[in-house]
């Protein structure tokens, strides 16, 4: 197995892990996403992901995942531990290029960040 692998071990998949994120979690967003974060028992933190059919079409449902995924396989591990986010998009975000949809998740998750550490 790869070292930056995005495992199962990483992934909300749970209906009821969603549900209790955005019921006891602390939300945090910018004009393109919203995030939901809650505190876990793990020695990683975890995302899932949420693009629904307002957005846009399966393929641009499709695109956004694959970039989030991606940014938190390469950088969500340097910004904690043990927390689990919930990162939701919004309909702006389908007419962002990659480029400004990576610039977007870096300004949520210095947002993230910042909420955490206070």
């Amino acid at each position: 197995m790869r070292a930056n692998a995005f495992t199962k071990e990483l992934r909300i998949l749970k209906r009821h892990q969603f549900q209790e994120l955005y019921r006891k979690g602390a939300a945090v967003h910018n004009r393109h996403f919203v995030a939901n974060i809650l505190e876990n028992n793990l020695q990683t933190s975890r995302i899932g992901i949420t693009v629904s059919k307002k957005v846009g079409g399966a393929v641009t449902r499709n695109r956004i995942k694959r970039i989030v995924r991606e940014y938190f396989r390469k950088n969500g591990r340097h910004f904690f531990e043990n927390r689990d986010i919930q990162l939701i998009a919004k309909r702006t975000a389908a007419q962002l290029s990659n480029k400004e949809t990576l610039l977007s998740l870096e300004h949520i998750f210095q947002k993230i960040k910042a909420s955490t550490e206070s």
